[in-house]
């Protein structure tokens, strides 16, 4: 099975937010705007999501929902992921980037642009 490592995840059955401490390192603005995305994503479509890393960085939407929850918006579910993978394209990149340099040690340069002469 794969390790994976859950970033934050937002349950609505039990109304709870959860944020792993391992990233505590990062930003607050950062941390704030995770607890957004998952609290409004649970209380537009239910269920329980949560955004994890698998083992070669990427982070991943996992969504699960009680057996016979009937309230629970499938289609939603797909519509408001996508949204977010598009809206938040550029804070998901940097998150992957922060676990792959922070967490795998991948290294990371910067490069340099040429500049006109």
């Amino acid at each position: 099975m794969e390790e994976r490592v859950v970033l934050c995840g937002a349950n609505s059955y039990e109304q709870k937010y959860y944020f792993n401490r391992q990233f505590a390192a990062l930003p607050e603005s950062i941390r704030q705007e995770l607890q957004i995305l998952c609290v409004l994503y649970t209380e537009d479509v239910g269920g329980i999501l949560t955004m994890e890393f698998d083992p070669e960085g990427n982070l991943q939407f996992q969504v699960t929902s009680a057996e016979g929850d009937y309230l629970f918006d499938e289609i939603g579910s797909v519509l408001k992921i996508k949204q977010y993978q598009l809206e938040k394209r550029e804070l998901l990149e940097s998150l992957e980037l922060f676990y792959r340099v922070v967490f795998l040690g991948e290294k990371y340069e910067i490069n340099n642009r040429k500049r006109g002469t």
